[in-house]
């Protein structure tokens, strides 16, 4: 079987989906990927288990004429290539690619997409759903099965969309990567990073930008250190706001207590190496990077959307709440108390063992035997 994996970027094929390019190889398939290049953005990136790559103009942006561009690029690709199977995932990756194989289909080929997470859910805007829910369900139409990541996308697409549904946990978090430490293994590695043994480290991970809203967890730790001696924070990830970031954080003089530590490629040692993982974003598909901290046995503390909702029972397998607040005293009180610490990592770590890849593999697998 020959199969073709397509996304938006390469960087959303390389970190997400590599496990299930390599079970396919290992299953005997042939497997080209096609997405714009951006793997230079993207320090310790690598893509693997592809037999080809194609590149191909793809944009974010709807209005973007590079999307008519990376169109011809998948029409003429199927001209030459048939194949048994296309994998399309991210919103303009899917829409593109499913509109490219409309003449495929008819001659065999299964196309799936993964939706990793719907712009219109419950408490999305009125616009959003004016816009995106018309054009996911008109596309669902153009693929055989849609793949869905949340309970709350698959009640609604298996209700609304005429095309097969299922739903996966996501696709997948390495449990063998993620993994919780001993005391002084965790102490061994803040040495390494340049990390007290009496700090207290709140981690938070995601690209910089007004989603990730991490100006809000700025604007929380000058009240946090008063509460909390040695309080850390440590931003990682790069992008847009970054330079926003570095001015709050010196108008707050909080350069001792805020460090950006950039794009991390193994994030997980400085997972380890932290107390808390934070995050305040106003969206969320299915975030793996709270996944990856409940795999850690690091408690979570978050902000209340659809993807935090579908991975957070509220005082059991993490915190979660829009009261800033009641955001900090969450904080606080894992600071204080070791049973709940301990309590809520425990339970937060046997929830996260469905969205390990070895659970996800298995589920995969069940799709491609649809």
């Amino acid at each position: 079987m020959r199969v073709l994996y397509t996304a938006t970027v390469l960087s959303h094929i390389c970190q997400f989906h590599l496990p299930y390019l390599k079970m396919l190889k290992e299953m005997g398939h042939e497997v080209h990927v096609c997405a714009r290049d951006n793997l230079a953005e993207k320090n310790g990136l690598e893509l693997k288990f592809a037999d080809k790559f194609i590149p191909a103009p793809f944009s974010r942006s709807p209005r973007s004429k590079q999307n008519l561009k990376a169109l011809k690029v998948l029409k003429n690709l199927f001209k030459e290539e048939f194949y048994d199977l296309v994998i399309c995932n991210t919103p303009m990756g899917g829409i593109i690619t499913r509109m490219a194989a409309k003449k495929t289909r008819k001659k065999g080929t299964k196309v799936v997409y993964m939706a990793h997470g719907f712009h219109f859910y419950k408490g999305a805007s009125k616009k959003s759903w004016m816009v995106f829910y018309p054009i996911e369900k008109h596309f669902a139409k153009r693929c055989d099965t849609i793949i869905t990541i949340t309970d709350e996308d698959y009640n609604l697409a298996k209700a609304k969309f005429k095309t097969n549904v299922v739903r996966m946990h996501g696709a997948g978090v390495d449990g063998e990567r993620h993994h919780f430490v001993t005391e002084s293994e965790k102490l061994a590695l803040r040495e390494e990073l340049g990390l007290k043994k009496e700090d207290f480290v709140c981690l938070c991970v995601g690209e910089l930008n007004q989603n990730k809203n991490q100006k809000t967890l700025v604007s929380l730790v000058p009240a946090l250190k008063e509460r909390i001696p040695d309080f850390k924070l440590l931003l990682a990830g790069n992008g847009k706001t970054k330079e926003e970031l570095e001015a709050q954080i010196k108008e707050l003089g909080l350069e001792n207590e805020v460090t950006l530590i950039g794009y991390q490629p193994k994030i997980e040692r400085y997972l380890r190496a932290s107390d808390v993982s934070l995050s305040v974003s106003k969206r969320e598909g299915l975030p793996f990077n709270i996944v990856e901290a409940m795999l850690t046995k690091k408690p979570v503390v978050v902000s209340v959307n659809r993807g935090h909702r579908e991975l957070v029972k509220d005082g059991e397998t993490g915190f979660m709440t829009n009261d800033l607040e009641r955001f900090m005293q969450n904080i606080v009180s894992l600071y204080e108390d070791k049973s709940l610490y301990d309590g809520i990592t425990e339970k937060a770590w046997e929830y996260a063992q469905s969205y390990t890849i070895k659970s996800t593999m298995e589920e995969f697998k069940g799709v491609l035997e649809k």
